[in-house]
């Protein structure tokens, strides 16, 4: 008979399992290896789903992307080595773009080893520069303290990236340890003197505007911004992943940062005389409202304290929960008669008529304004659209108004191509009662292309857009407006159509500029998935975003 002690041990693969069920992990994408055998197995049995993919970055895109949208980490898989080091680009997405993400890595025996230095590289270290939390776990017993700290720290605020390692003859340990229970944590409150004085900066400002940025997407704080523009009419601007924590046909937003500076919305910027500027820090290409020659001051509200930067060295921080102190500054500001903002209104209205232009054009290859035009009209409110990077994201960021949080996926902090496909996939597995739509340049969809099996054989509803310029579009238009000649940007395609259909989707290409929003529809409204090649025109690129913004001369 078994002694008593021996009745409560357990593996420690096992014990790994019970810790992650009791952190509430409902699935884990990733590509397994040998090191991750045992660890398979006691998930085999387990409530969590194992997701496979065909390339651990796309697993890290994923996960990160449900972490976005739950607010509870995702997870992705991986072995030593190469698995290991191609979770490093999702990793430092999810860091980076402030998303909740735990990797977990295997490894080879810690203790005895008969195979040397093979496949071997210091993962823990290689992962530290891009996670707040990157540890091996040494014993079994270690592993309810270690999984309960990657999971807090990757949830708290700021969001981001934490790693843990598990040797192979670690998960083979025989432990007695149990989960730790996962506890519910109080952010602290902002400061009533740091509210006060806010407040009567706001009311003392004559042209006060706001910011909208991407710590501020979260449920609880978009319901307090809006309590917040509805009692005093302050206009609102975002920056690109910001967009849609506040809806976008308001007539007090009035626009998004989708450049840095030189854009109409920067004139409206620069006449105000004071900025609320709401969930933003210097990870995300900032928007220029500072600077050192007397621009308007600005209001830090955020969980943590500011990163002083050349571009962004608040005069006043608010720091605490966020949804707690625009809760606070709502009850504290009272609408001020001195407020005037009719330059912001006619600087609204005047960004609309040049952001409307093109859109209705019937010039094939697609115009990038028609292609935004066609694909918000034909998109649900609620519909998801998952960008990747390249040219078409600053398009749709200028000229795609987003009707509620979350709908626009972007990553403006790592800003990294073959993210675009991954990212609809971890939504539309998130969020599967949404109309989600990829929307992917030719360069980063074939970045991580090969995902298109994971989704079909996940049997997912799901669009991917791609846009064919046969080139690195965004690079090719700075290496134009530097006055370079062109070089080393150009690459040739598959047929996307055939490509889609040897996975076992469903193709189509785009022949005239006016079949783009009927097909989009008929896509979105069949199951399975659809691909879509749309080839795009950037000659607007030049055109609208160098000639058209360096002649502008804002209002007076």
């Amino acid at each position: 008979m078994l002694s008593t002690a021996s009745q409560e041990e357990r593996k420690a693969s096992d014990l790994f399992v019970q810790c992650l069920e009791a952190e509430g992990v409902e699935r884990i994408f990733g590509v397994p290896g040998e090191e991750n055998l045992d660890f398979l197995e006691s998930l085999r049995t387990s409530s969590i789903q194992m997701i496979t993919t065909r390339h651990e970055q796309a697993a890290a895109f994923m996960a990160a992307t449900c972490g976005r949208l739950s607010g509870k980490a995702g997870v992705a898989l991986s072995t030593l080595g190469p698995g290991a080091t191609n979770l490093l680009t999702g990793l430092a997405y999810a860091q980076l773009g402030g998303m909740p993400l735990v990797a977990l890595t295997g490894q080879k025996p810690i203790k005895k080893s008969k195979q040397g230095r093979f496949q071997i590289i210091d993962v823990v270290e290689t992962m530290s520069p891009v996670t707040k939390f990157s540890e091996q776990i040494p014993s079994g017993e270690k592993i309810p303290s270690l999984v309960r700290e990657a999971f807090r720290r990757a949830e708290e605020e700021r969001p981001g990236a934490c790693h843990l390692e598990l040797p192979e003859d670690i998960a083979r340990e025989m432990c007695e340890a149990r989960p730790l229970q996962k506890i519910a944590h109080r952010r602290p409150a902002p400061d009533a003197r740091a509210i006060e004085n806010a407040a009567h900066l706001l009311m003392a400002a004559r042209r006060p505007l706001l910011l909208i940025a991407a710590g501020a997407n979260r449920k609880s704080i978009s319901r307090q911004l809006d309590a917040f523009v509805r009692k005093t009419g302050i206009p609102f601007f975002t920056t690109q992943m910001g967009k849609g924590v506040l809806d976008e046909r308001s007539e007090h937003y009035l626009g998004t940062a989708a450049l840095t500076s030189g854009d109409y919305l920067h004139c409206a910027i620069d006449r105000a005389d004071l900025i609320l500027s709401v969930g933003h820090d210097v990870t995300e290409k900032p928007p220029a409202i500072m600077g050192h020659r007397g621009n308007a001051p600005v209001i830090h509200v955020n969980f943590y304290s500011a990163e002083i930067d050349d571009v962004y060295f608040p005069n006043l921080e608010v720091v605490g929960d966020i949804a707690q102190s625009m809760r606070l500054l709502t009850e504290y500001v009272a609408p001020s008669a001195e407020w005037d903002f009719s330059y912001f209104r006619r600087m609204r209205e005047e960004t609309l008529r040049h952001v409307g232009e093109g859109c209705d054009s019937d010039r094939f290859p697609m115009l990038p304004q028609r292609f935004v035009a066609d694909l918000r009209a034909v998109m649900p409110e609620d519909g998801i659209i998952a960008l990747d990077n390249g040219m078409y994201k600053l398009w749709v960021a200028r000229n795609y108004p987003a009707y509620q949080q979350n709908t626009v996926l972007l990553d403006n902090a790592l800003a990294t191509m073959g993210a675009g496909l991954p990212s609809a996939m971890g939504a539309k597995i998130t969020l599967p009662e949404r109309k989600v739509a990829a929307v992917c340049g030719d360069g980063g969809f074939m970045m991580n292309s090969q995902e298109l099996e994971t989704a079909i054989r996940l049997k997912l509803d799901l669009v991917v857009i791609v846009l064919n310029d046969n080139g690195y579009g965004m690079i090719q238009w700075k290496q134009q407006d530097m006055g370079l000649p062109p070089y080393g940007l150009d690459f040739g395609n598959p047929d996307f159509v055939k490509y889609a259909e040897s996975y076992g989707a469903s193709g189509y290409r785009v022949t005239r500029a006016e079949e783009f929003a009927p097909m989009l529809r008929h896509c979105l409204n069949q199951p399975g998935v659809h691909l879509i090649e749309v080839p795009v025109d950037y000659s607007e690129n030049r055109r609208v975003l160098s000639d058209e913004l360096a002649a502008k001369v804002c209002l007076l």
